[in-house]
């Protein structure tokens, strides 16, 4: 049974354009020669709607009375499909932990199709955990409610931070229960069974090109890549020699701009593998991530990566270069000359380098990057971070209140930023006399910009968060869903929304990781799984 939704115009241009998989019947297997398979999403038992996002309801033209329909609820957990939807999954390969692991695929996500919405912006919609697909694997193709309620709320807490990242329309569950190691450690129980509707212009990923080029299909890969060119990067033109070299570029510069949003918020990916990394530099595929609480640069959220820690904090910059690394030997064949890739490679590591350097004078309230002199500030207080354990996010939000005045005592000065510490006690002797060191020396830097402290204040206020979903947070609203209660995955909606202002009904929010936390599953360390 098919209706449609008013404002939902679909194109769906992807499979007008690209070659389908020529099997229909939806079983696991190897797809060649093929971008996409048609498949139909898995009928779920008794589906409710959890929470949807106003915003991005909005902007696909779906009005309030459309996403508290029942034809919504049933649309978005998989059960129905509105006019002009065309279901398909997407073929990828990837390199998982640096070793390439050929044929991914959209394993338990399920494209319902391409809208243009009023202002001609397309918009590519697919549920995530909506069942089996050609490319499951030993999979179900399902999701758990836990899974998705991180997914729901980072992507549009991302949104609200300014930084790239798919969106999330709608969290349903489905009346039905999913069994899962959450640890992968024998411990498998049945957990309540949810999908998310993600939203994007694309979910193409590095892995999307290299699946073909591994396979040397370059018929389909040049296919592709004219394609996303076409669909993507239309300013570039007609594709050729020329532009494919200026679209490996541009990818190159917005994956730049994305790391350094990462680096800018404390986010950590946790699994970087080339099939998690968008063509469009967005953030995509919420699974085991994490804000850095206590800063820790070597610290990744992800149990499958404790012993490497390949995907750490300090190390995303470094592993976003080798991906697009990849992704230059992939599309190799379509330009045939390693210099103008070289190049662009090269690109990323100074915009990145530039644009790291600019933010990190930003979250300090430093007008502009300077030099040396700057560069030696910010590693310094890197490494006083190391000295005790310092929360990232709350002291570059408190460090907005130091006062410039030379008349200030030390005493006041660590008062500033005491409530950073999650042990305040340790701040004496020598710690302390280096941080009220480099708070002097940082107060000499702030003056040369003639700044007032209000004007400081207001600039810093703008770029470093008040509020991120700390895991701990995700944790106790998934407690509550699990429990039939959803109303604090709808008050942690609410507050991410706005969060560089400040909201004195939610200070709470605010504050450090409780201690219980540090150890608790789904607090401190996550899973694929997760």
């Amino acid at each position: 049974m098919t209706t449609k939704f008013k404002a939902l115009h679909f194109d769906n241009q992807f499979t007008k354009v690209l070659t389908a998989d020529e099997e229909t019947a939806n079983y696991r297997r190897q797809v060649a020669h093929a971008c996409y398979s048609f498949t139909t999403p898995t009928v779920v038992k008794a589906p409710k709607l959890v929470a949807y996002s106003v915003e991005i309801a909005g902007e696909l033209g779906l009005t309030e009375a459309d996403c508290r329909s029942d034809f919504f609820t049933q649309v978005f957990a998989g059960n129905q499909l509105a006019e002009g939807m065309q279901p398909y999954t997407m073929c990828y390969g990837g390199h998982q932990f640096g070793n390439w692991a050929g044929q991914l695929g959209d394993g338990r996500a399920i494209n319902l199709g391409e809208v243009l919405n009023s202002k001609g912006k397309r918009w590519t919609l697919q549920l995530k955990g909506a069942g089996i697909t050609p490319y499951s694997r030993s999979a179900d193709g399902l999701a758990v409610l836990r899974s998705s309620v991180r997914e729901f709320l980072c992507s549009e807490a991302m949104h609200a931070l300014g930084v790239p990242t798919t969106r999330a329309l709608s969290l349903v569950t489905t009346g039905e229960e999913v069994v899962r190691d959450m640890f992968y450690d024998g411990n498998a129980k049945a957990e309540m069974g949810a999908v998310v509707c993600r939203v994007a212009p694309s979910f193409l990923r590095f892995g999307s090109f290299e699946i073909h080029a591994a396979r040397n299909d370059i018929e389909q890969l040049k296919a592709l890549v004219d394609y996303t060119i076409r669909t993507d990067f239309s300013h570039l033109g007609e594709p050729s020699l020329e532009v494919y070299q200026q679209w490996f570029a541009e990818v190159c510069s917005k994956t730049a701009e994305m790391i350094v949003h990462w680096q800018r918020v404390g986010f950590v990916h946790g699994v970087m593998n080339t099939d998690n990394m968008s063509i469009l530099g967005l953030t995509i595929d919420y699974g085991p991530y994490g804000w850095l609480e206590n800063y820790d640069p070597n610290w990744t959220p992800n149990t499958t990566d404790k012993g490497q820690r390949r995907y750490r904090f300090a190390n995303q910059p470094e592993i976003a270069a080798w991906n697009l690394n990849r992704l230059a030997n992939a599309i190799y064949p379509l330009i045939e000359s390693v210099e103008p890739l070289k190049e662009a490679l090269s690109l990323y590591s100074k915009q990145f380098v530039t644009g790291y350097q600019q933010m990190m004078a930003h979250k300090l309230g430093l007008l502009e990057f300077t030099g040396q002199q700057d560069q030696q500030l910010i590693d310094d207080l890197l490494a006083l971070f190391a000295l005790t354990e310092t929360d990232m996010t709350i002291f570059y939000r408190l460090l907005a209140n130091l006062p410039t005045d030379n008349s200030t005592s030390d005493v006041d000065l660590i008062a500033t930023i005491n409530k950073a510490y999650y042990q305040p006690e340790e701040l004496k002797g020598e710690i302390q006399q280096q941080i009220i060191l480099w708070l002097r020396r940082y107060m000499v830097r702030l003056q040369l910009d003639g700044l007032s402290d209000k004007q400081r204040k207001s600039a810093m206020n703008l770029i470093n968060p008040k509020y991120v979903l700390r895991n701990y947070m995700a944790q106790l609203a998934i407690d509550k869903a699990e429990q039939g209660d959803n109303s604090l995955i709808h008050e942690l909606q609410v507050l991410l929304l706005h969060p560089y202002d400040e909201q004195a009904s939610q200070e709470k929010w605010a504050e450090k990781r409780p201690d219980w936390a540090r150890t608790k599953a789904g607090c401190s360390m996550l899973s694929c799984s997760s």
